[in-house]
């Protein structure tokens, strides 16, 4: 086999593995009225439920790279895609709302291992980091594009627990090939205890390095930005724009294709013009976009702004690679899995705030928030370059 196609199989693999575990996570939501009712829950409950997958999921993406630089990625991702497959499972089979809940907890915390042992992986294995960040960071949308239609689906034929099991269907088989087609990989630090991975103060001397502090800011409020607009466009769309619920399903779902289209795009622009260039002008389609968005019932309008937001919330295939452009080799499984951690519950309270604003105020002033921080992105980037700061 040419090394070509290994690497090729490499990515096609750990991409198939981030749809996935992204699948896992995405499964529940359309299928949250029909647990409700056959629990006696809620909707508090449910969505403390799923507030805490997201979180568990942040949380071991740091783990994850101790582990990865034990054991090596290979091992760690295999343990991800093959748990996942199980509490999956285990999941579709709970018989009360509390063990729902905690394998609820669990299966975001599996799912979590993936996603930056996996970059970590193809940063080994391309030089062109920011096109291998972008294609397999499209599992998300791709997911985010099949998965509601088909739980939905399911649920409808055959019942709620169908539709969970949707997971352990699509994760297995993708376990199995990664198993069969992925080589060993040396583990960064086999011998290492793992009390002094998780010491503090190197961690505190990581995340200060100015040029990590500054990429983990911009990432802040660029995935801010993007879990509100995940949580929350159908109803902006249903409540500020009077659209029917089928139409603004429609758009969401044109949104994550826009996104599974354009981070190949972005990375590959990344890795050709610069990390910075290309992130400012994601932050710039998204001030348009978001503008659009509020100020325009029109449907056309409404098109182009779906198609400037999802471009935009590809951001990550141009700020990912940036973390890896200062992290050395032996730092990039843990360093990378303690910065996504760190950024990521930050912005976890994306949806928190935006919902809270949305509910004393409006969606149209909710949705300005994501001017404000699309614009401090704009704005720190443009600093750092004229005044060559070196961030």
């Amino acid at each position: 086999m040419s090394w070509w196609n290994y690497r090729s199989t490499v990515l096609t693999l750990c991409t198939l593995a981030f749809f996935a575990t992204m699948v896992a996570r995405l499964v529940i939501s359309p299928v949250i009225p029909a647990i409700e009712t056959e629990f006696g829950v809620s909707s508090s409950v449910t969505g403390l439920a799923l507030t805490g997958l997201w979180m568990s999921y942040s949380l071991s993406q740091f783990p994850s790279g101790i582990l990865a630089d034990r054991y090596g990625e290979r091992e760690v991702i295999l343990t991800s895609i093959s748990f996942t497959a199980v509490v999956g499972g285990l999941l579709a089979l709970s018989p009360s709302i509390w063990i729902f809940f905690v394998l609820t907890l669990l299966l975001g915390a599996v799912a979590g291992l993936h996603y930056s042992v996996a970059t970590t992986l193809l940063t080994k294995q391309f030089e062109n980091i920011g096109l291998a960040i972008g294609i397999h960071s499209s599992g998300a949308p791709l997911a985010g594009l099949l998965t509601p239609v088909a739980a939905a689906a399911v649920a409808s034929w055959m019942g709620w627990r169908y539709s969970i099991a949707l997971t352990t269907l699509v994760a297995v088989p993708v376990s199995v090939a990664f198993t069969w087609k992925v080589r060993k990989v040396r583990p960064e630090r086999p011998n290492q205890p793992v009390r002094e991975r998780v010491a503090f103060e190197p961690i505190k001397r990581l995340l200060l390095r100015p040029q990590i502090a500054f990429t983990a800011l911009l990432a802040i409020c660029f995935e801010f930005v993007w879990q509100a607009t995940a949580s929350f466009l159908p109803a902006f769309l249903i409540a500020h724009h009077d659209y029917s619920i089928g139409l603004a399903s429609v758009l969401f779902s044109a949104y994550f294709v826009v996104q599974g289209i354009t981070q190949p795009i972005i990375g590959s622009s990344s890795d050709r013009f610069g990390r910075e260039v290309v992130a400012a002008a994601c932050a710039l389609l998204g001030i348009f976009g978001y503008g659009l968005l509020i100020v325009s019932s029109e449907m056309v309008l409404i098109g182009i702004a779906i198609l400037l937001i999802g471009t935009s919330m590809s951001w990550g295939a141009a700020i990912l690679p940036r973390f890896m452009d200062y992290l050395s080799d032996d730092e990039r499984g843990t360093g990378f899995g303690l910065v996504r951690t760190t950024y990521m519950i930050v912005s976890a309270t994306g949806s928190a705030v935006v919902g809270t604003v949305a509910t004393i105020s409006s969606w149209g002033i909710a949705f300005s928030l994501f001017l404000l921080l699309l614009t401090a992105v704009l704005i720190a980037l443009g600093v750092n370059r004229i005044f060559e700061l070196g961030l």
